[in-house]
């Protein structure tokens, strides 16, 4: 597939001082090219009367040239850590800036064998089904068989997307909200083209694009890829809400339409309904809609489609340990509600007992109850929130229909909705009546004694705020304190906005400089919230976060945080799950995480939720290793505990206590509740197992895993790398006390890699063109040294660096060596990873000499229907080849295996730089017999038909040869040779004698 100009894909040329190779799209006008170095921001249109014959050529034997016995290990490592288009099947893991741990890559295998891709990914909290999904849409992108993908999502976790997609995946997504839309389809000329046509990524609100208005639109225009984010929200009888996602949802899963990818994502797949979990699977397939998952047969079906893991599936997975929490420590922080504030609580009680009680007509009626309850929720919370409320309109009183009272009032005092989000949920609901409500039989005097009423009860609550008359608030000062010495930075989590300001301003004026303390909640835009939480974490010493559920959700906190303070129990077990998930989680450095539960022991409404649904849900989870949503959000047993509470509850005179056990209704509610939830559960539990293996055999997983290390490379070579890679260049590694890494000096590093690395001496250097792109300027501070800090595994810290080959430290360093390997002008000891080498060594036995190649490979993969052009593709790989001279004079080649084993190799004996020379010169000379060429040509086809097969056997679906649309479609991949191979390296390794004497300084190291 030669262009115009007779440059093949996959072919080097050279222009503008560089080398570049030359990618699928060029023209007989331009050639389209990336560096040769792998760097992909500079991938570039070349006119062709500017391009060249390659400038990189083999070695040249010249004087002092040959390098010591580090250099081949150091310049394949640095080959494999800057290539961007690796030859295997699973292109995207070359260009992502993280490290996919091994379970992630599962979702990865099981969508390869799929098209299109209809994928339900149910893992835990905290696992990190986020990487998992888009791994798998960058995946297709990469390969071609998708051109364009969107994110269906909350507006709150919009913004996490697109930071995730764009700063871990390489992609510029653009936000589809009511705020952006009009905006970014005015900024396209083209009349006739969407934004979802325009932009290759974007991160929709479903909420918006739901609408009738932009449901039709989106339909027709939707991308080739659908990930579908909390996708549980979209199936269920929740309501309006429900229905119009699962509608919108079902129009673009539908195939006879068009066969778009389908990633639906959830931590909680199954709500305990199993119609529910019927229509989600639907989704994917419509025959998966009506199968019995007790049935063997149709379990089987289904974990083509499901993958499901917990915690103790994957922690240790194919030899890889992930470090989660070994366990987490709650704990209950009880407290009585001091004499004043009791008396508080009781006065407001039987005022809200009045209104309830003295309303006729359903609609006031159902308004009077849901303000009584959503009032009672605020006084309890804080007197912050109790005077809010009481000098707030209230919503649920502008309402005009019971449903609509019943809709909004469900939301406000039980935190349930079927809307998709905890976003605006931290507004306190209001107390106030609506002027144009007509209730004529108002207790206290008429509307303008009420209205009074409600002022003196709001007088009262901020006379009871402090620490003096506030129990609930000293417990908190002194469950935080002992976390701080304990070791534990907490984040309090609260219901209303008025109490998290109200709890921050008194824990910063109790702790002092002792720790920093800072509040997010919802009257922060959600970008600005990771910027407070950024700002906190970076100062120096302890750090307090009170926050509202807007970061229940979304937004990572394990970094910098080990323990979790419900000082508003939240009524909605799901939302105690997502809370504790901020830092129960994946790269969460404490072995143990804390989680306390805050709640008065005077009323006993905290503590019979705590009992009925919190505790029972952690239960079930436990028990079985289910996460099963509480049935029907629990409405029943809140509403009868309402009722309890409001209409017949009963406590001893001068009490607050309520004997809620004696209820019948209360009872029955509860029994009949918990016994749907174990039901749901056990049911759930059954068939949990077989889509934790996901349909997949471990050895299958294996076998993929162990060839893409060998492609890739192990992430302790990494490692060793860095380390050798920045000894050899002046900045000697420092152990670190942590003992998870190390720390270099950057001011020894030649010039060129602190630029790269982003360093510069002052501000002038960091803002000249060709300066590092992304990355903040380190410039020189009065006499603080400058170090580089990796760590070997997450956490990993602001301004650190992870050892992994996806990391900008690791791949600027990589390409900084290939790029001086090849520059002679530049002085030696700039120059570690050298092209020649000469080491003796008891290693061998007989003169042996280590080829160390590039191969590049052009791949044609079919089109997803007949009538598509097939796909061209660019791979590369870096190879090792050695052969040693026998006895007769001719060339044994030896295996992958023994020609492995030399990289390891160590030098037993000095040798002389006459030697080196003259050795250095006959392996170069070596280079041009025919036998050499012959044998590296059979090499690439060898590993070309390797490549064919390794993209072949990932497309296998399991159990049948082929994917859906038939093994002729696998058949039709194409791989072969493009071009000659680079010859980077040529290493001689010379047989020292069994008692040679150790090699000295000064010799070959």
């Amino acid at each position: 597939m030669s262009t115009a100009t007779g440059r093949a894909p996959g072919t080097l040329v050279r222009a503008r001082d560089r080398d570049w190779v030359v990618l699928p799209g060029s023209t007989a006008e331009l050639v389209l090219a990336q560096p040769l170095d792998g760097d992909r921001e500079f991938v570039a249109a070349l006119f062709p009367d500017e391009v060249d014959e390659p400038g990189f050529g083999r070695p040249k034997a010249l004087p002092g040239e040959a390098g010591d016995f580090a250099s081949a290990s150091l310049l394949r490592t640095a080959l494999r850590i800057a290539s961007t288009a690796g030859a295997g099947p699973f292109r995207s893991l070359n260009s992502v800036a993280v490290e996919p741990r091994q379970y992630q890559l599962v979702p990865l295998m099981m969508a390869l064998r799929m098209d299109p891709v209809r994928l339900l990914i149910g893992d835990d909290v905290g696992i990190g089904k986020t990487v998992e999904s888009a791994l798998i849409a960058r995946e297709l992108m990469e390969q071609g068989s998708a051109r364009n993908m969107a994110v269906l999502c909350s507006p709150s976790l919009a913004e996490q997307w697109q930071r995730e997609l764009r700063d871990k995946f390489g992609m510029e997504p653009e936000l589809v909200l009511p705020s952006t839309a009009a905006r970014l389809q005015k900024a396209i000329d083209d009349p006739n083209l969407s934004i979802f046509d325009h932009y290759k990524v974007t991160v929709v609100s479903t909420d918006f694009i739901k609408q009738d208005e932009r449901r039709d639109a989106f339909r027709h225009h939707c991308p080739d890829i659908l990930v579908v984010d909390e996708a549980h929200t979209c199936v269920g009888t929740g309501g309006n809400e429900q229905q119009k996602r699962y509608e919108l949802l079902s129009a673009l899963a539908d195939r006879t339409e068009r066969d778009r990818h389908l990633i639906l994502v959830t931590a909680t797949p199954h709500s305990g309904d199993p119609q529910a979990f019927s229509k989600l699977t639907g989704l994917l397939d419509p025959s998966l809609r009506t199968l019995d998952t007790t049935r063997s047969a149709d379990r089987d079906k289904l974990a083509r489609h499901f993958v499901q893991r917990r915690r103790h599936d994957i922690k240790r997975y194919v030899g890889q340990e992930t470090p989660f929490p070994e366990d987490r420590d709650t704990q209950d922080a009880l407290y009585r509600l001091d004499a004043e504030y009791a008396r508080f609580v009781a006065d407001i009680l039987a005022y809200t007992r009045q209104q309830v009680r003295g309303h006729s007509g359903e609609h006031h009626q159902r308004m009077s109850w849901w303000t009584a309850l959503t009032l009672l929720r605020c006084v309890l919370s804080s007197p912050a929130a109790a005077a809010a409320t009481l000098r707030t309109r209230s919503m649920i009183a502008a309402t005009r229909t019971v449903a609509e009272a019943d809709k909004l009032g469900r939301a406000a005092a039980f935190e349930l909705t079927d809307d998709e989000t905890a976003e605006g949920m931290d507004v306190v609901p209001g107390s106030l009546p609506d002027d144009d409500s007509a209730t004529p039989e108002v207790p206290v005097g008429g509307r303008k004694g009420e209205v009074e009423l409600l002022t003196e009860f709001a007088d009262r609550a901020d006379a009871l705020a402090g620490l003096e008359k506030d129990a609930k608030l000293r417990i908190l000062v002194d469950r935080v304190k002992r976390q701080l010495v304990d070791g534990y930075d907490p984040i309090v989590f609260c219901h209303y906005i008025p109490t998290a300001e109200y709890v921050a301003a008194h824990l910063k004026e109790e702790l002092g400089r002792s720790a920093s303390v800072e509040a997010v909640t919802g009257t922060l835009h959600p970008d600005a919230r990771q910027a407070r939480v950024d700002e906190l974490t970076a100062r120096r010493g302890r750090h307090v976060l009170v926050a509202t559920d807007c970061l229940s959700e979304g937004v990572n906190l394990q970094e910098h945080f080990g323990a979790v303070i419900h000082y508003d129990l939240s009524w909605n077990p799901t939302r105690h799950l997502q809370r504790a998930g901020r830092v129960d989680r994946f790269g969460q450095p404490r072995r143990r995480v804390r989680e306390i539960t805050v709640y008065d022991t005077d009323t006993g409404i905290d503590g019979l939720v705590l009992k009925v649904l919190i505790q029972k849900h952690k239960d079930i989870a436990d028990q079985t290793g289910v996460a099963v949503l509480v049935p029907d959000q629990g409405r029943g047993v809140l509403e009868a505990l309402a009722s309890a509470l409001l209409l017949s509850g009963k406590q001893a005179e001068g009490q607050l206590t309520f004997d809620f056990e004696d209820d019948p209704d209360f009872g029955r509610a509860r029994e009949a509740l918990h016994k749907e939830w174990e039901s749901a559960a056990e049911r759930e539990s059954k068939v949990l197992t077989k889509f934790a293996h996901s349909g997949l055999r471990p050895e299958e997983v294996e076998a993929e895993l162990e060839a893409l290390r060998q492609a890739l490379g192990d992430p302790g070579d990494i490692a060793t790398f860095a380390r050798e890679a920045l000894a050899q260049l002046g900045a000697q590694p420092i152990g670190d006390a942590r003992d998870r890494g190390f720390k270099a000096p950057v001011d020894p590093l030649p010039t060129g890699l602190k630029h790269a690395l982003g360093f510069y001496e002052d501000t002038d250097q960091a803002m000249a063109p060709g300066a590092a792109p992304k990355a903040k300027p380190k410039g020189r501070a009065k006499s603080a040294a400058r170090d580089l800090i990796f760590r070997e595994d997450l956490p990993i810290a602001r301004g650190e660096h992870g050892l992994s080959r996806t990391d900008p430290a690791v791949r600027a360093l990589a390409r900084y060596l290939l790029d001086a390997a090849v520059d002679t002008t530049l002085p030696l000891e700039e120059r570690p990873a050298r092209r020649l080498g000469v080491v003796r060594t008891a290693a061998v036995d007989r003169r042996t000499v280590l080829l160390l190649a590039r191969y590049r490979f052009r791949l044609k993969l079919p089109g997803r229907t007949p009538a598509d052009e097939e796909r061209v593709l660019i791979a590369d790989d870096a190879q090792v080849l050695a052969w040693r001279t026998d006895d007769d004079g001719r060339r044994a080649w030896l295996s992958d295996e023994e020609t492995a084993a030399l990289l390891t190799a160590t030098p037993d004996l000095n040798t002389l730089p006459a030697l080196r020379d003259q050795q250095a010169a006959r392996a170069v000379a070596e280079l041009k017999h025919e036998e050499v060429d012959a044998h590296l040509s059979e090499r690439g086809r060898l590993l070309a038909d390797r490549l064919r097969d390794a993209h072949q056997r990932v497309r296998e679906a399991a159990g049948q040869r082929g994917r859906e649309r038939g093994a002729a479609a696998v058949r039709r991949i194409e791989v072969e040779p493009s071009g000659d191979p680079d010859l980077l390296g040529v290493y001689v390794y010379l047989a020292a004698p069994a008692a040679a004497q150790p090699t000295v300084p000064g010799g070959d190291r």
